[in-house]
């Protein structure tokens, strides 16, 4: 098999996979109500104003703003009322001076008022009402086009759709939104050894956490996972979910399998469903070294680590930045902290190295306690805070240095 095993840079793998394939975003159209979580894939300009009338901001009278200047409790003023307006209908009659409108929140102004006197100030008096508090022009009025404006910019493309989004949508009149299509992910577990959570646990055997993990993993970055489950170490049962997976996935993800041994089968099995195949069999970090990528009918497939750590690194470092292109969700802002290392670290030269750690905070500042486990250990991701990275070309970091820190996790914009 061409390039099984060579082992190469993550950015090296990329470029290569850059020859054969490239994340493309697709849009479709959907129903605003359904838009919450999805990522619209253009501007939105409103072609209304909100509210696209001047309406009263609150229950009372409309009058115009002169007739109640100098209106105290001691000195008021009367207006004869010659109407009733209500939300959802529309003024009969303009209002002149001296006389005035009852009114209801979000009713619209009548032609000749220029301002609402609140229920609470006003006393009624058979058909006049008793002022007791002057307005001044414009008060107690939400005037036209003062929340949206037409032609205003509303939503910006490639945002992430909230519940409010949805409202101003619903406010502007939008029933249908252009969204970025959502990638499907199908992810396959390997492995004669492995069984679903739940299930007997027999010798020899041990739970299934990748296909699980990966979903999350999956999901988090905007895409839609599908668990096909696990797949024994059979080549043909491994090629028929692998087929099974291309025919309505934008992208594989395969956990184990990809390393040399008897049982790994994974690469020969896709070089034998179509070109061009594996472009890439191993990677020089650590860990994530068996990781391999491959296309098939214009589909990646990326191959990882059966070790939970090793996947979920791996997926991070080089799967999730794909899922984030395609479905226009941004990539977590990972913040980035300084420890000091509280013990020595050893890394094979010629391999980058990821080694979580838990961080704490001490009297002498914050520290990072690398954790040891192995990348076969779950808990070396359940425990840890983030990672540091050993660069290709250092075989040490000594205690006491401080070295940088990622966290894992982090907020979205």
């Amino acid at each position: 098999m061409s390039g099984f095993l060579h082992v190469v840079p993550v950015e090296v793998a990329k470029e290569s996979l850059a020859k054969k394939w490239k994340a493309k975003p697709r849009d479709m159209v959907i129903l605003a109500s359904d838009a919450v979580g999805r990522v619209n894939s253009r501007d939105i300009i409103s072609n209304v104003d909100v509210p696209p009338f001047d309406r009263a901001a609150f229950d009372g009278y409309v009058v115009l703003a002169s007739d109640t200047f100098g209106a105290t409790e001691y000195s008021p003023v009367e207006l004869q009322v010659v109407d009733r307006i209500r939300a959802g209908s529309w003024p009969r009659k303009p209002i002149g001076p001296g006389f005035c409108a009852e009114i209801s929140t979000g009713a619209p102004m009548p032609s000749g008022s220029n301002a609402v006197v609140m229920v609470e100030h006003v006393q009624i008096k058979g058909t006049r009402i008793v002022v007791y508090r002057a307005v001044s022009p414009e008060e107690n009025v939400a005037k036209r086009g003062s929340d949206i404006k037409k032609g205003q910019k509303v939503i910006h493309r490639i945002k992430r759709l909230t519940q409010t989004d949805i409202a101003v949508l619903a406010a502007v009149g939008v029933k249908k939104i252009r969204v970025r299509h959502k990638p499907v992910v199908s992810i396959i577990s390997s492995g004669s050894e492995l069984v679903e959570p739940g299930e007997k646990l027999s010798l020899g055997k041990i739970y299934d956490v990748n296909g699980s993990a990966l979903s999350e993993a999956v999901k988090g970055c905007g895409a839609e996972s599908i668990y096909l489950g696990i797949v024994p170490d059979e080549v043909s049962k491994m090629k028929a979910a692998v087929k099974k997976a291309l025919k309505f996935s934008d992208i594989v993800l395969i956990s184990g399998g990809s390393s040399i041994g008897s049982g790994d089968i994974c690469p020969e099995v896709i070089n034998g469903i179509g070109r061009p195949g594996v472009i890439v069999h191993g990677l020089a970090i650590k860990p994530g070294k068996p990781t391999f990528l491959a296309v098939v009918r214009n589909k990646p497939i990326f191959g990882l680590p059966g070790y939970p750590v090793s996947a979920l690194i791996v997926f991070d470092q080089l799967v999730a930045g794909y899922l984030h292109d395609l479905s226009g969700v941004r990539k977590e802002a990972r913040e980035i902290v300084w420890a000091k290392l509280t013990a020595r670290v050893l890394s094979a030269r010629g391999r980058r190295e990821l080694v979580p750690v838990i961080l704490l905070s001490k009297d002498d500042g914050l520290m990072a306690e690398p954790v040891l486990k192995g990348s076969g250990a779950i808990t070396s991701l359940s425990t840890a805070n983030g990672y540091m990275e050993v660069p290709l070309e250092q075989e040490l970091v000594d205690e006491g240095e401080h070295v940088e820190i990622r966290l894992f996790g982090g907020a979205t914009s």
